[in-house]
């Protein structure tokens, strides 16, 4: 029996769209929590962001990270502002300080195809696409965050690090991921996890790769493979249903997690998670979009989902079936409405708004058995 079954979520809606679609996402949590009873969610909002930044001379308030670390579990929009930066003309980035403040090593970043959602790929179907990017969150290129070096105007350099500590548990993570599925994806018959690296070339590649190897050692019921990151570019394209889970560094992962993306509709239809031992957050893929924030023609399905699987990372993490029933119910909804194909948003071809896309999945869900 669940020890716990009150929540407490951080709200962080952020900029632009990332306001727009997190009400819809609290909207469905709220539709999940009235229709199982068996848990209750008290979400509280706070300040972060380009507007926040712009505003008090900080996009990640002090008291706002204070909320996420008590918080169960942290829910955000998206972040950001192309023309509001820091002095040395860089966008600003709270999302990723949040990950390194937390220990967010795990980006966990599903591309499922659904019945309904516009794939570029030709005699696609959905069941074809249907894999995880795991990108690791702490390390690699993005360790130079804040810290590359410009010299004279004339030469700029950014460091890439690896530590074995960190590929060990962003690998460790990968293989458990492959074992035991989520709720909105079991494990499959056959197993498998791929090292995307660039081991022919760079030596931090080479050990990236030599690391995973010996966590695959401990592993062997799941199918280990190798790929090269300007061949996984390729594969993903071309082939797709040959992989499940997916393991990289940073960078190699946030730039293949927008190809995956837009194999399954778009940015609109990416869910992600950035997950550590003792935290998480959650939030669609896609950036504030500012130019059509506020016009109620966001695809609020990515932030609706990612909605549904921090109700699966909790379900797991507090052994609560109500939760994790909750995270199936959540996807569940959204594909009947794809399926169903009345109430579609406009990047899918439909003419929906931001809330009545909203509203359908919160009422679809209510009629759930």
């Amino acid at each position: 029996m669940p020890t716990k079954n009150s929540f407490h979520i951080a709200v962080l809606p952020g900029d632009g769209i990332g306001i727009d679609v997190t009400a819809e996402a609290v909207r469905v949590l709220r539709a999940v929590e009235a229709k199982l009873g068996g848990f209750t969610l008290t979400t509280t909002t706070h300040e972060s962001g380009a507007i926040c930044y712009k505003r008090t001379g900080e996009d990640l308030p002090a008291d706002t990270l204070d909320a996420c670390r008590r918080a169960d579990a942290v829910l955000l929009g998206a972040m950001g502002h192309p023309d509001i930066r820091k002095p040395d003309g860089t966008e600003l980035t709270p999302q990723v300080t949040l990950r390194v403040k937390l220990d967010l090593y795990a980006g966990v970043r599903p591309c499922k195809l659904y019945a309904g959602a516009q794939t570029p790929l030709v005699d696609t179907k959905p069941g074809d696409i249907d894999f995880v990017i795991l990108r690791e969150q702490t390390e690699g290129l993005f360790a130079s965050l804040q810290a590359g070096i410009l010299l004279h105007d004339q030469v700029a350099t950014d460091t890439l690090v690896m530590t074995r500590r960190g590929i060990e548990r962003i690998c460790e993570f990968a293989f458990c991921l492959a074992q035991e599925g989520t709720s909105s994806r079991p494990p499959r018959a056959s197993p498998s996890v791929t090292c995307v690296d660039k081991a022919n070339i760079f030596k931090s590649y080479a050990f990236f790769r030599k690391v995973f190897d010996e966590v695959a050692a401990a592993y062997p019921s799941i199918r280990k493979q190798h790929a090269y990151i300007d061949a996984m570019a390729l594969h993903l394209v071309q082939k797709p249903a040959r992989f499940d889970v997916i393991v990289t560094e940073n960078m190699f992962g946030d730039i293949l997690s927008d190809l995956g993306a837009g194999l399954i509709g778009g940015m609109g239809m990416a869910p992600s998670a950035d997950i550590g031992d003792d935290h998480a957050v959650f939030q669609p893929a896609h950036g504030t979009a500012p130019d059509i924030a506020g016009k109620g023609i966001a695809n609020p399905i990515a932030a609706i989902l990612s909605a549904g699987m921090m109700l699966d990372w909790l379900g797991r993490r507090h052994d609560h079936r109500d939760l994790r029933r909750g995270g199936e119910l959540i996807e569940q909804a959204v594909m009947d409405i794809l399926a169903n194909g009345n109430t579609l948003p406009v990047d899918q071809g439909g003419s929906a708004s931001t809330q009545q896309v909203g509203g359908a999945i919160a009422e679809r869900l209510g009629t759930l058995s």
